[in-house]
């Protein structure tokens, strides 16, 4: 393993044309392993079930108008909590978006979209972001790969991806039980099951100490709601920075090198 510095980011995949604020993590990382050497790793957290973590906003090219879209889903239950590896992607909606994409981005863009073949909303993402050239270098580590969970810590507190109604869910684990997010005080409490550390995924709290047992970073760099969450007390061995600015932040960058 090399004794050079470890140089990460984590997001969730974030549309299908990566939100600016990706886009801007990766340019912060670039720049810190010019001066430092080292790796940049990407912890893609693609165990998250929420869909709306995929929604895509672009501009019309000509009115500048924006436009949220997002994948479409096979079924209510998938959508609401399937996790996004597990997501898959129905035949015919790249078919269908790919005919209005030339309104919003240029020729590169949508041949790069037409391109795919990922039958999953995750890596349907990913391998857009390679596509467009922005994951050059740069190794990417999934949540959802069975080998890191088995050789992530434990955690006490994290969600389970177990069979329900002929799709896998991911469950959060409370009080001994698994439980589905309706909304408000209202949950789903599913029948118990055994299950083992490759069905197990983080919480957002418990997640950078899940992450950090595997990727074991020397530096680490966060997003502008990250600090809200993120406990640095709990792996004091990184040094945390900032990404750069960048103005929409929340809209999705059509912009790429070549």
């Amino acid at each position: 393993m090399s004794s050079g510095p470890v140089i990460c980011f984590g997001q969730q995949p974030c549309g299908f044309f990566p939100r600016r604020f990706l886009v801007a993590k990766i340019v912060t990382a670039r720049r810190l392993q010019a001066k430092l050497g080292g790796r940049i790793v990407y912890f893609c957290h693609d165990s998250d079930h929420d869909p709306r973590e995929t929604q895509t906003t672009l501009r019309h090219r000509r009115t500048g108008e924006p436009r949220t879209v997002n994948f479409a889903f096979e079924n209510k239950l998938q959508r609401k909590y399937s996790p996004l590896f597990l997501k898959r992607v129905p035949a015919g909606w790249r078919e269908r978006l790919a005919r209005q994409l030339p309104a919003f981005v240029g020729d590169a863009g949508v041949a790069a979209f037409r391109e795919v073949a990922a039958a999953d909303v995750a890596g349907f993402c990913l391998e857009m972001y390679r596509r467009l050239g922005l994951l050059d270098g740069i190794e990417v580590v999934r949540s959802g790969d069975p080998a890191v969970r088995r050789a992530a810590c434990a955690v006490d507190d994290f969600y389970v991806d177990v069979p329900f109604e002929g799709e896998i869910v991911r469950a959060r684990f409370l009080d001994g039980r698994l439980r589905l997010h309706e909304g408000g005080d209202s949950y789903v409490t599913l029948a118990p099951c055994q299950f083992t550390p490759e069905q197990v995924s983080p919480t957002r709290d418990s997640r950078l100490r899940w992450m950090q047992s595997v990727v074991h970073c020397t530096h680490y760099v966060t997003g502008a709601g990250e600090k809200d969450y993120l406990r640095p007390e709990e792996a004091p061995e990184i040094t945390y920075l900032p990404r750069d600015p960048i103005d929409r932040a929340d809209e999705a960058c059509t912009e790429f090198p070549g």
